[in-house]
């Protein structure tokens, strides 16, 4: 016959309320007691049944992730921290692309207003089209990044000020002509806009006239799309002194175009980008970049989630993310 809760605890000891914690992962069990419940699930080869779980606490076990675009190395560390935070806890997570679609970020609530998932984190673009307004019925949700709102709850990095250090940090060895890349010039993000402030700010601050001609268009924030647009700036404009990129992988595509056209990083042109993903600290040069711990982000994103599964009535909270500028061979003076 299949073993039980009351099979496992028995065999281990302890409490069937005891083995659901140590399978939940939501209340903490001493290190020895979940060694003897894993022990007797082993033994007793016990398969934990997830929809009469779901069914008794009217909790599927799945979460939903909705990011703007999978393929970016950004995107698949994030995703991956959250999995593995998730997982830690006794949660499935179905992992979907928004591709920066209002629509699709709608159906995924109304998924979770019909219990379909237990909640949601969600990473929308731009504030005005977002599913979070107000009017809507909230599910449990918590946002990722700098879409400012006062509904959800939310976890970021302060992109305003983490772009105005780097813009001061490419600035430090007297560089004067610093050049940006990701400027939306039509539906703007609310990315691109805090990051374009922070290093206008940046200008201001260091007494540098702020000059059009250096903020250059990246509609598509990836390498392919980044070497293309920093092609056609240098057809047409002199080489700045140094090169903030949006993102990593923009920051990737800017290197490769430098590369071809014989330009010297950092000894022609400094280059940073933005998200420290694993494939810039391999590119040549190494890439200077703003960095922050994407499992905190996960850890955060949970807690707050799984917390406000329980209680959907207190107010919003936002946790804010600790960065730091850190400097590598492609802007070293």
């Amino acid at each position: 016959m299949r073993a039980t809760v009351k099979d496992v605890a028995r065999r281990a000891g302890v409490s069937p309320k005891t083995v659901s914690n140590v399978m939940n992962g939501i209340v903490p069990v001493s290190g020895p007691t979940r060694l003897r419940v894993e022990q007797a699930m082993a033994e007793l080869d016990y398969v934990p049944n997830l929809s009469a779980r779901g069914l008794r606490n009217g909790r599927s076990g799945v979460i939903g992730l909705a990011l703007p675009d999978l393929a970016t190395p950004f995107s698949a560390e994030i995703a991956q921290s959250i999995v593995e935070v998730a997982h830690e806890q006794g949660f499935s997570v179905q992992i979907e692309e928004t591709g920066s679609d209002p629509h699709r970020e709608h159906e995924l609530m109304t998924r979770a207003r019909a219990n379909l998932i237990d909640g949601l984190i969600l990473n929308p673009v731009v504030l005005k089209e977002s599913a979070v307004q107000v009017g809507v019925a909230l599910p449990p949700v918590v946002l990722l990044g700098e879409v400012t709102q006062r509904l959800a709850d939310r976890v970021f990095v302060d992109s305003f000020a983490a772009a105005r250090d780097m813009t001061l940090a490419l600035a430090r060895p007297g560089r004067r002509r610093i050049a940006v890349l990701g400027v939306n010039r039509g539906r703007q993000s609310a990315t691109a806009i805090q990051r374009a402030d922070g290093y206008k700010a940046a200008l201001q601050m260091l007494g540098i006239a702020q000059d059009e001609s250096l903020l250059i268009s990246c509609d598509s924030w990836t390498p392919a799309s980044a070497a293309v647009s920093l092609a056609e700036y240098l057809d047409a404009n002199p080489l700045p002194e140094a090169l903030f990129c949006f993102t990593d992988s923009m920051a990737i595509g800017a290197l490769n175009t430098l590369w071809k056209r014989g330009v010297h990083v950092p000894d022609d042109i400094a280059v940073a980008g933005f998200d420290d993903v694993i494939d810039g600290r391999f590119a040549v040069p190494s890439l200077t970049t703003v960095s922050f711990d994407k499992r905190a982000i996960a850890t955060e994103a949970m807690r707050l989630l799984t917390e406000r599964m329980s209680d959907r009535a207190h107010g919003q909270r936002l946790v804010e993310i600790e960065y730091t500028i850190v400097e590598r061979d492609s802007s070293r003076a």
